[in-house]
């Protein structure tokens, strides 16, 4: 009678511990698993093109090169080059060299000579001819040399913004001319959420932070308790000994 007495104290004394550990983790944990629940819906059912502004700029815009080429001046200037990528930007044929010993560099393609870094009005210029949006669109353009929330590309770099109604703004790398990040209303309200998910509220890009760890932790000890509670609380029917016969 006392081991059965102390088993079903010990088995008493689990439970309640176990009840306890899963009501204030519940209490403490909850707020953030909704909030976990809501911004993982709400980031799935926003568009991802949308998202990357893919329906206001065109980034994969394709222009022909000129028939009639010349590309003799490229000789000199690529050199012992790795590799070498000619494209059409702001209506001039460009070469970006990546160097054998690291870095790339932007030449003219009929004169190999170096290209100095893009300006505000070519900045625009390259915008305006990716914009998919209403052609009315006035544009403000301003040097960014500082990353920040919103854009971690390439320094420096000009952010283009236009006068839409998601009020894009849309960052343009002076080395290269390249569209480096588009900036709009939906990506916005992405970024928000993906700053609550990932519990980064600063600058929305550490997952790997200790208030992450300790909440998933936390909830992962609190899914335990439950299962256990769940497994003491369970009915276990008895099958009756049938009267011998």
């Amino acid at each position: 009678m006392r081991e059965q007495g102390s088993s079903f104290l010990n088995r008493l004394r689990f439970h309640v511990a176990a009840s306890r550990i899963h009501k204030w983790l519940a209490l403490v944990i909850g707020a953030q698993l909704l909030i976990w629940f809501a911004s993982g819906t709400i980031m799935s059912v926003l568009p991802i093109g949308n998202v990357r502004g893919e329906h206001l700029i065109d980034r994969d815009r394709a222009v022909s090169l000129p028939a009639d080429l010349d590309l003799s001046g490229l000789n000199a200037a690529i050199g012992s080059a790795s590799s070498a990528t000619i494209r059409m930007v702001d209506g001039r044929a460009v070469a970006q060299i990546e160097r054998a010993e690291g870095g790339s560099i932007l030449v003219d393609v009929r004169t190999g000579q170096p290209l100095p870094p893009f300006g505000a009005a070519a900045a625009e210029r390259i915008v305006r001819s990716a914009w998919r949006g209403a052609p009315s669109v006035t544009a403000t353009t301003r040097r960014v040399d500082q990353q920040s929330t919103e854009y971690r590309g390439r320094l420096p770099a000009w952010q283009v913004t236009l006068s839409d109604a998601e009020s894009t703004r849309v960052y343009v790398e002076a080395a290269s001319g390249q569209i480096a990040a588009v900036r709009n209303g939906t990506w916005r309200l992405y970024d928000f959420f993906w700053g609550l998910h990932i519990m980064d509220w600063k600058n929305h890009q550490d997952f790997n932070s200790w208030w992450l760890l300790s909440f998933a932790v936390g909830g992962l000890v609190m899914g335990l308790a439950g299962t256990v509670l769940l497994f003491m609380r369970w009915p276990i029917r008895r099958r009756r000994k049938r009267p011998a016969q």
